[in-house]
């Protein structure tokens, strides 16, 4: 065996997919195979509405505050992050979304700009920088920070974007604060005397905490092939979403790591930037489509960021390897 032989199954093995995601296709195969009508689905919505709000709670009850506090000193750090995940992102999903028809799909449109307005990830920014040798801090603070900030900004930015839509109608506003923020400081609260519980039963609670994404994913999808999705959207339309989400992938790692070396940061704090800046929360992401839109439209909102997030990941496995192997 040559010498380059392991290091390619090293890398091959960093490319596999990632199997939770692949489940979440799975869901979408079943609702499209066997969509909830009728009944059922009056009743899978009453349990999405519920799972999404226990999600949130739980999102609450894990965040850490004292990282998020702790971090606040390296502002410009998180400066860069959140105008990357705020700023820069919905404004490059807004372009893509305002090409002609022929390479941007106009029935995924809202949801390309929906992935633009969502936080960054916790696990995957924070596991990527660690494998790369960064400021793992300040990425668990930016993170953090990123999520805790997207409770309220990404209704904020759907609502500004996607007027359209109905986001920013009374009911969806309503829904917006009993589903996401009301749960969400709910576990904040209770964090001191839930703490402790949470991370004692933390493979137990990821479990029901993905467990009801794949909940929200059946039921959106649901509704959306009840509603014809499939005639509306095919095999070439997949192929250019995907293509669009490489290219908006590559764009925005080459802006935060851009963004670093002119500001002049530490090899470890740029690789906290290009991770945490680059990424968009699949976890955040299903349960706040749950929410910011009618039911047979959050299947189809949903298709560009399970594409991108599944990209994004397979992506900065291989950069998190280079820059592990600098001296």
């Amino acid at each position: 065996m040559s010498e380059a032989e392991p290091a390619r199954q090293s890398w091959l093995r960093r490319l596999k997919p990632d199997w939770y995601v692949v489940l979440i296709f799975a869901m979408v195969g079943v609702a499209s195979l066997a969509p909830a009508r009728g009944v059922a689905a009056e009743g899978f919505d009453w349990a999405t509405r519920i799972a999404i709000a226990f999600v949130f709670f739980l999102h609450g009850a894990r965040l850490p505050r004292e990282a998020v506090i702790a971090g606040l000193t390296h502002w410009r750090l998180h400066l860069v992050v959140l105008g990357a995940t705020y700023g820069l992102f919905p404004l490059l999903c807004l372009g893509l979304a305002a090409l002609p028809a022929w390479i941007t799909p106009g029935a995924l449109a809202g949801g390309i700009v929906f992935l633009g307005c969502l936080p960054s990830t916790i696990q995957s920014s924070i596991g990527f920088t660690s494998i790369g040798r960064g400021n793992v801090a300040a990425a668990v603070a930016a993170a953090s920070a990123s999520n805790l900030l997207g409770v309220a900004l990404t209704p904020l930015l759907v609502s500004l974007t996607l007027h359209a839509e109905g986001a920013a109608s009374p009911q969806a506003i309503q829904a917006i604060v009993l589903q996401l923020l009301a749960p969400f400081v709910a576990g904040q609260l209770l964090r001191p005397w839930l703490g402790r519980w949470v991370s004692d039963r933390a493979k137990l609670l990821s479990l029901i905490d993905r467990g009801s994404i794949l909940l929200v994913v059946y039921t959106a999808f649901s509704g959306a092939v009840v509603d014809g999705v499939w005639s509306r959207i095919g095999a070439v339309d997949l192929i250019r979403l995907t293509v669009l989400c490489c290219l908006l992938l590559v764009v925005v790692l080459a802006a935060t790591w851009a963004a670093a070396r002119a500001l002049r940061f530490s090899k470890e704090d740029e690789i906290a930037i290009v991770f945490c800046g680059s990424k968009k929360s699949l976890a955040s992401g299903v349960p706040m489509a749950g929410v910011l839109f009618p039911g047979a439209a959050a299947g189809i909102a949903l298709l560009p960021l399970m594409l991108f997030h599944q990209i994004q990941l397979m992506a900065c496995a291989v950069i998190a390897q280079r820059y592990a192997r600098r001296a």
